[in-house]
């Protein structure tokens, strides 16, 4: 490469009429070879930067050596003994502004550096981007994954594995339960022409249970026992009465241990017999007859709530509210969960301190909505959030009340079984890759370690795992799924 100021002595030598080149120059040697002088008179021509000369022109038409950039070639490839190297550009020094024409012509544009060659290395920087998009699009799966088939856009590697397993599936909602005694009834005095009246001598204490025969409160010292059944006393009862209530009433005496009468609906001189013996057990008048304020009629034994009535006060109104004597659970179904629960339906309830306890739904209510509840007083919490939900009302019993321990008023989880599906092939839910196009797929890895992106049919969703099928999916194929 020759130095710039070698250059430039050189064109002086050349024509030291001639100004100082400022746009692009192109060398012009004499056709006669290595050795030869230099033409004068055309040694060096001045052009604007957007000009090829007409023998640069020329070189590029045809035969392939043009660079098409508008850079000037420096002559044929015999160049002239000139010290530079034929077929390159002359780094020449530039001026900032170019000496103004004496011609007419208008002067040329400065020139801010020297010209150089681009191309290649902007085609270059092309490539390169073009094939780094290219390796992002197939490792992303863009270039793979139709739908159709198997895809072959799994990773190299999963980070983890698991296998495919055969197994019962069984989806359950839990839902919040509430573990007491049951629905909270009332205790009404009687009233009417037969319903007594006086004034309470006695009352239970909140939390008593009270069975068959024993005395619900005491009116004038007299006690007014529970009895089984599910018909009130609506009448009195006297000799040759007969129906249902009859029934119910000489089960009772039977079970308390009277005898003498047969158990049927007639109401006789026998049954009458039996109640003159019960009525001085209970230290009332032996009368024989039964009048509707003498008993009080529930379906079991109760426990006592929450107590209205003070001795000394007349016998009227609540008297004093109770429950049954067996925790159950109480739920509020939410209408959505409503096909989950039918009467025996098995259910897991977990306490506060985590145990558990198996329970089985006994009682289903009518739906309700927060519009049943809106002149309040409810101890659901306050709140709107539940007051467009439509619910139902369950009950389920527990069988082993000794498994609740001392609890008997908690909040606890409810997981109801709403469906099983048995001998079926699971993976875990994280395992599945959703398909372009819609569907799911899992990596089936391979022994070689290599995972192959296979699609599979999902079925039942329950307990973190998902029922799948597809060709070549069995008990013990490995698939892979995140750490």
């Amino acid at each position: 490469m020759t130095a710039p100021d070698e250059t430039r002595e050189r064109e002086h030598e050349a024509d030291p009429e001639a100004p100082h080149p400022s746009g692009d120059v192109t060398a012009r040697p004499s056709p006669a070879g290595n050795g030869a002088a230099p033409d004068p008179s055309a040694a060096l021509e001045l052009r604007r930067p957007d000009e090829v000369s007409p023998s640069a022109k020329a070189k590029g038409n045809g035969n392939g050596n043009g660079n098409g950039n508008g850079d000037l070639e420096a002559g044929p490839t015999t160049a002239p003994d000139t010290g530079t190297r034929p077929g390159t550009e002359l780094d020449t020094a530039v001026p900032e502004t170019a000496p103004a024409r004496t011609d007419g012509e208008d002067p040329a544009p400065p020139t801010a550096s020297r010209r150089r060659r681009p191309l290649r290395t902007a085609g270059l920087v092309v490539l390169a981007i073009a094939v780094v998009a290219a390796a992002g699009a197939a490792s992303a799966g863009v270039l793979g994954g139709d739908g159709s088939g198997t895809d072959v856009s799994a990773p190299d590697a999963p980070p983890g594995t698991t296998e495919v397993k055969r197994t019962t599936l069984t989806r359950s909602e839990t839902v919040d339960g509430t573990l007491g005694h049951g629905d909270v009834t009332a205790v009404q005095a009687p009233s009417g022409p037969q319903g007594g009246g006086g004034v309470v001598t006695w009352v239970p204490a909140d939390g008593d249970v009270i069975k068959r025969g024993d005395a619900v409160y005491r009116v004038a010292e007299q006690e007014v026992p529970l009895l089984y059944g599910s018909i009130p006393l609506y009448r009195q009862m006297q000799d040759g009465t007969e129906g249902a209530d009859v029934r119910m009433l000489e089960k009772n005496l039977a079970a308390l241990g009277y005898t003498g009468f047969t158990v049927d609906d007639e109401y006789t001189a026998d049954t009458a017999d039996a109640v003159r013996e019960w009525q001085d057990d209970l230290g009332r008048e032996e009368t024989g007859t039964v009048r509707p304020g003498d008993a009080v009629i529930a379906d079991g034994a109760r426990r006592v709530a929450d107590v209205k009535a003070m001795p000394g006060a007349p016998l009227s109104g609540a008297v004093l509210t109770w429950t049954g004597t067996e925790r159950v659970v109480s739920v509020d179904l939410e209408a959505q969960y409503e096909d989950l629960v039918h009467k025996g339906t098995k259910a897991t309830v977990t306490l506060p301190d985590d145990s558990t306890v198996q329970a089985e739904v006994t009682e289903i209510g009518t739906p309700t909505t927060g519009q049943d509840d809106a002149s309040g007083g409810g101890s659901g919490g306050g709140g709107s959030g539940g007051s467009d939900k439509a619910t139902l009302p369950v009950e389920l019993k527990v069988a082993d009340q000794k498994k609740l321990g001392s609890y008997q008023a908690a909040a606890v989880d409810v997981s109801l079984k709403a469906e099983t599906r048995e001998n079926v092939l699971v993976v875990p839910i994280n395992a599945l890759v959703a398909r372009q196009g819609g569907g799911y797929a899992v990596d089936v890895v391979g022994p070689d370690g290599t995972p192959r992106r296979t699609p599979v049919e999902v079925g039942m969703f329950a307990d973190s795992m998902v029922e799948i099928t597809g060709k070549g999916i069995k008990d013990g194929t490995v698939v892979g799924v995140p750490k």
